[in-house]
């Protein structure tokens, strides 16, 4: 049976929503997790509870647009358990709206979270995973840049930005050493909506949630998948959408 036993894994993004849903689940399946986020006090929370329950996990202060930052995460998984088997770049934003708005800022900030800090993750991690000869890179996408939606592109952009440097990784990685894997949700119920700067947008985002999304746990099943499969076998990407999204 395959199993997390033992897996060193780093989350961005965890203080809600996918990245605390896939800290939970993955220390409930014998990982030892390390939390990052820019809310201490959130993070530290759930740390807390996830040792309550018997699991393993530690909280680190991150900001991912901070490359220094990143690196201080990679540290203190391998400072605390002696490893870090798989990162997952979980951090985005969306403060999205019609390109007519000329939202500059909003572009500037889902540039510099969504791919520079998905970047910056993985010019931290790559070298831990070189020096220990694996590792394992989990890159939380959306099915946004699949199909591209009005006052969307500059996010789906950013995402598919992302898939492409996933992909261009994967193939400068054949030797076996690092494996990666691009998650994209549609629909899940997170405070994701709470970023968008569109008033218009923001309530037909949660409106749409309200009425079809999933909650975080069906994308923390599909990191736990990825990552548990042995090795010599690599989960591309995956798709994880409500049944009922168009």
């Amino acid at each position: 049976m395959l199993t997390l036993q033992g897996k060193i894994v780093a989350i961005t993004g965890a203080s809600g929503g996918i990245g605390e849903a896939t800290a939970r689940l993955l220390a409930q399946r014998g990982a030892a997790v390390v939390l990052s986020a820019r809310r201490s006090e959130r993070i530290d929370a759930i740390a807390q509870d996830i040792r309550e329950q018997g699991g393993r996990a530690t909280a680190c202060v991150v900001d991912v647009t901070k490359a220094e930052d990143l690196r201080r995460l990679v540290s203190t998984a391998i400072d605390q358990y002696g490893r870090i088997d798989v990162l997952v770049n979980n951090a985005g934003i969306a403060p999205i709206s019609p390109l007519a708005d000329l939202d500059t800022e909003g572009w500037s900030a889902m540039i510099d979270v969504n791919l520079r800090g998905t970047l910056n993750g993985i010019a931290a991690a790559l070298p831990a995973f070189r020096a220990q000869g694996s590792g394992h890179l989990v890159s939380i996408v959306s099915v946004a840049g699949l199909t591209v939606s009005p006052t969307m592109a500059v996010y789906a952009a950013t995402k598919n930005a992302v898939r492409t440097v996933h992909e261009g990784l994967r193939k400068e990685s054949t030797d076996g050493v690092v494996r990666t894997t691009a998650i994209s949700p549609g629909y899940i119920r997170t405070d994701l909506a709470d970023s968008m700067a569109d008033p218009n947008v923001r309530e037909l985002t949660r409106k749409n949630m309200d009425a079809m999304g999933i909650p975080p746990a069906a994308v923390a099943r599909a990191v736990a998948f990825a990552i548990e499969q042995p090795a010599d076998v690599e989960i591309g990407e995956i798709n994880v959408r409500p049944t009922v999204q168009a």
